[in-house]
């Protein structure tokens, strides 16, 4: 087991409350698969917590109390789409991924901790016209102006693109006003979840969508 480093159970209860166990779990899968399975680096093991699970968990801090449903672009290992089902119970989540490989993956978590996700293979653009969501998230997947072509016409009217950045995310947000204007979206804002309460805090853009804007996207490529 991939014990939680005492000085992060404060923001782990905080945020997981009674599914920390669920949370655990889920991390000694990622310990225990994650580097054969291709998901995950060898040294990011005995950081997981840390670099990945807390750091996905905060971003439940920026998700609307009332949001009606929930995507994650580009899941992968389940970074933060697996962490925040698990935070975040009562959101349905559903996790858009391309490759087969990590979309098995995903279904067997599902699987194992009961979760109710819904995995959906598939690049987010093929899902223009057919799917919302009240929020979309994205970790690592690309720069925000052409992330936000891929996930703003996934975003329902009046819902929140929320995507996890780093020391960039100013301005990644700068360089996308343009395309977020056509998209529908407004000009977006840099939070940054645990502030003060853990070493590294979570930094996201978070974009809303405005009413009846256009879900005209751009193909991949």
């Amino acid at each position: 087991m991939l014990a939680l480093p005492e000085h992060l159970r404060a923001p782990a209860e905080r945020l997981f409350g009674d599914r920390l166990e669920l949370a655990q779990r889920f991390t000694d899968l990622l310990a225990e698969q994650g580097v054969e399975r291709g998901l995950i680096g060898p040294r990011e093991v005995e950081r997981l917590w840390e670099r990945h699970i807390i750091n996905c968990a905060l971003l439940s801090d920026a998700i609307p109390e009332d949001a009606a449903s929930l995507a994650d672009v580009g899941s992968g290992a389940g970074l933060p789409g697996v962490v925040i089902a698990i935070a975040r119970p009562d959101l349905p989540v559903t996790l858009i991924e391309t490759m087969q490989r990590r979309a098995t993956w995903l279904e067997e978590v599902d699987a194992e901790l009961d979760l109710g996700l819904e995995v959906v293979r598939a690049r987010a653009e093929e899902l223009h016209g057919d799917r919302d969501f009240a929020v979309v998230t994205a970790r690592a997947v690309a720069a925000l102006d052409k992330l936000a072509k891929w996930t703003m016409p996934l975003v329902a009217d009046g819902g929140s693109l929320i995507a996890m950045k780093g020391s960039s995310a100013e301005d990644e947000l700068d360089a996308a006003q343009k395309v977020l204007r056509r998209l529908g979206g407004d000009e977006g804002t840099v939070l940054r979840c645990g502030e003060g309460e853990v070493d590294l805090p979570t930094t996201v853009v978070h974009v809303r969508r405005r009413a009846r804007a256009t879900r005209k996207g751009d193909p991949r490529g």
